[in-house]
């Protein structure tokens, strides 16, 4: 369709020249670990550092409650605490001098005072690029000269260090950053790092922070109300998360970014994960679990719910080794009712406030990029991901969500890689729109896809999808069925992304005409292309066909099929409609139409007609595509061919219907558009002169001279039998012998 190809063509002309240089994490050049390490293991022995506060009475009403047997443990650290032990976790840190330390951390509130002030001296005028969001990105030995710029505690070089909270539950150990540091915890280079059994929170990045570490756990650790990350594990190798928690972050609970790519090159077959996260719950965040460049990540037996999204992964960001993301596994995961809406927070100024008043502690979020809310999984340009055997409900947009993500957005400029995301996904064997119970929690749909990639294939599901047809999966890894392998996915669903992505927290942008941010009915840009589409060829079909088709049966037939098309196009593009029959109804009804006016017009607009039938058959494939199945070893959808021709379909259409209709006949405007024998009777007028009435409306032919054999006249042939004056061919006043009109 004309806008729909207008603002396709648009969208992509703007991200190719105006790309947004957002990054969802701005950190230093780092590089993968070289694999050599292994995943830390807990030990039981006693501490080798302590750390506590100094009122007892304080103490012991913590404790109260322990278990006898756990208080009375805690009782003893304690008292030797208070004779060698420290008051700051950092001050347990920097005492750690061999690895395979243990630090215990008694019960208490841990606020890291000598930790909070503000730079001074040397470490006040550091010299660092400034990220998108102000803060200075320092080297490795920038952050060891001055490690609380930015950090409550630092963790820089430890080996085979273990941090552990002595508390019966995770909530008696709290590490609190009260919004003043980036990080409440940074483990930076700390190969076999273990945290356990306590909280870290309010901080206006993440919580807790692995960077380049090869080897990690994180075991029942709670992290809360942050900016960006409850947890966050950067650059790392053979990590595991596991009974964690994370909620009330403004980006995503869990983030294992850029993860080891350890399995690049390979198939769905490969030899270990580089981080596995397993028994963790992600709550009340922007999206439960993120992945820029989540390489090699085996994600199982989670919960992920309450969130806008409930995980993502992706290849939108720049500045992350291990792009295009490839290898999540996903299986055995709780994903459901993901359908928190936090834009508001932005839209009313809440977001804007300094983080300690925003109120992150009773429950506002400050969403920091784009997130359809309402989905399971979102893959934005992501390869060779397992979905399977997971349960999927509740969602009010979609259980999945792929769409391809040119390489140029993460800064890679060669064509060859432009379309190298979005392949061989596979989605199987999830239970979609039930719980684990067998209660129906259906899904908005089962699948919303731009149309991009290859080897991508899904299980057939309850709740319809977008595309209406997708490839299935068959029993093994790598078998499927109608699949597809196309360069860039459908027109009206980029041109909706652009739209969707031009947020920005900071500038309190939210995209007007994206339902993501609250756009609905007429407000949708898909919508809005739609109604845009529809008067376009409204208005033309019914010039058309006033001036070319009325006194036709088959042409005003077609156009009220063509009507009806432009209707049920409109209501296909609503959110309730859009993953039912719909949408393939529509472009049924207009392919008719075109295919019915193009048989109408053959007559007397002979290219026309022919372009008309094109446009009709291509219509027709566009259904068949979207509604029974993809058009293989095609690179681009039915649909953007489509759009062209319908461009073109329009200006000739237009200057068609321009011509006068009541041309005289044998004017050198209509003479000839109707052939020796075309005569047809009263009232069936499908291969009649268009150009003009017949009979009463023509001027009357006068007497003359019959034409020799051969000769082509402005009027019908006589038929022999007809005596009145006139009657004659060719006989009448002003006739051209022999004139042919130039048919369009």
């Amino acid at each position: 369709m004309p806008a729909a190809l207008l603002a396709a063509l648009l969208a992509l002309l703007l991200i190719v020249i105006a790309a947004p240089a957002a990054s969802a994490h701005e950190e230093r050049p780092v590089t993968f670990p070289d694999g050599s390490g292994s995943v830390p293991v807990y030990r039981t022995g006693e501490p080798d550092l302590l750390v506590c506060k100094t009122d007892r009475d304080a103490f012991e009403r913590r404790i109260a409650a322990f278990p006898e047997q756990l208080k009375q443990r805690n009782l003893a650290l304690f008292a030797r605490c208070q004779k060698s032990g420290y008051r700051h976790l950092q001050a347990a840190v920097d005492a750690v001098k061999r690895p395979g330390m243990n630090i215990a951390i008694l019960p208490g509130l841990y606020e890291e005072e000598p930790s909070l002030p503000k730079p001074t001296g040397a470490c006040a005028s550091l010299k660092a690029p400034n990220s998108s969001l102000g803060y200075q990105i320092l080297s490795y030995a920038q952050q060891s000269q001055c490690p609380h710029n930015q950090n409550l505690v630092a963790i820089l070089g430890k080996k085979n260090l273990q941090i552990e909270g002595t508390g019966a539950t995770r909530l008696d150990v709290v590490v609190d950053a009260k919004y003043q540091k980036l990080n409440a915890i940074r483990a930076d280079e700390s190969d076999g790092v273990y945290f356990r059994n306590f909280t870290a929170q309010r901080t206006t990045f993440n919580s807790l922070y692995v960077l380049a570490g090869d080897g990690f756990v994180i075991d029942d650790v709670l992290t809360r109300w942050n900016d960006e990350y409850g947890f966050l594990t950067f650059a790392s190798d053979h990590g595991l998360y596991k009974n964690c928690e994370s909620y009330g972050n403004g980006d995503s609970g869990i983030y294992p970014g850029s993860a080891s790519n350890i399995n690049d090159g390979r198939g769905y077959d490969v030899p270990r994960y580089s981080i596995e996260i397993t028994g963790c719950r992600s709550h009340h965040n922007m999206v439960g679990y993120s992945g820029t460049a989540g390489d090699s990540v085996w994600v199982h037996d989670n919960e992920f719910d309450q969130n806008m999204g409930g995980a993502s992964m992706d290849s939108a960001f720049p500045g992350h080794p291990g792009l295009p993301q490839n290898h999540a596994r996903f299986e055995r995961n709780l994903i459901h009712d993901n359908n928190a809406d936090y834009y508001p927070y932005v839209a009313d100024g809440t977001c804007a406030k300094p983080p300690v008043e925003r109120g992150y502690e009773r429950g506002v979020v400050c969403p920091q990029i784009s997130m359809p809310p309402g989905t399971g999984i979102i893959t934005a340009g992501g390869n060779w991901n397992l979905y399977e055997n997971n349960w999927v409900y509740g969602h009010k947009r979609a259980a999945f969500y792929l769409n391809a993500v040119p390489a140029f957005i993460r800064g890679e400029k060669a064509w060859a890689k432009q379309t190298d995301t979005s392949h061989h996904n596979r989605y199987a064997g999830n239970v979609l729109g039930k719980d684990k119970q067998g209660t129906s929690r259906p899904n908005g749909m089962d699948v919303t896809w731009d149309g991009q990639g290859k080897g991508n294939c899904w299980q057939d599901g309850p709740d319809g999808s977008s595309p209406g047809t997708l490839p299935l999966c068959g029993d093994e890894r790598g078998d499927l069925s109608g699949g597809s392998d196309r360069l860039v996915g459908e027109p009206v669903k980029l041109a909706q992304l652009l739209i969707c992505s031009d947020y920005n927290v900071q500038a309190r942008r939210l995209p007007s005409g994206c339902d993501w941010y609250g756009a609905r009915g007429v407000e949708r840009v898909e919508t809005q292309i739609a109604l845009a589409v529809a008067a376009v060829l409204l208005l033309v079909g019914g010039v058309l066909w006033w001036r070319r088709l009325r006194k036709s049966r088959l042409g005003t037939l077609a156009t009220l099929l063509g009507l009806v098309g432009l209707v049920l196009d409109v209501a296909g593009s609503t959110m309730p409609l859009a993953s039912t029959p719909v949408p393939a109804a529509a472009l049924l009804c207009l392919g008719l139409w075109w295919v019915g006016a193009g048989l109408a017009l053959r007559g007397t607009r002979p290219w026309l007609a022919r372009l008309t039938l094109l446009l009709g058959a291509l219509t027709l494939l566009d259904a068949f595509d979207k509604a029974v199945l993809m058009v293989p070893w095609v690179p681009v959808s039915p649909a953007w061919v489509r759009t062209l021709v319908a461009v073109v379909w329009v200006l000739w259409a237009m200057i068609a219907s321009a011509g006068r209709p009541g041309t005289a006949a044998g004017s050198d405007e209509d003479a000839g558009d109707d052939l020796p024998g075309s005569e047809t009777p009263d009232g069936d007028q499908d291969h009649a002169l268009v150009g003009g009435p017949r009979g009463e409306d023509a001027k009357t032919p006068g007497p003359g001279p019959a034409p020799t054999d051969g000769t082509r006249t402005g009027t019908r042939p006589a038929t022999g039998t007809d005596t009145r004056p006139g009657s004659g061919p060719g006989s009448g006043p002003g006739s051209d012998s022999g004139s042919q009109e130039a048919t369009s």
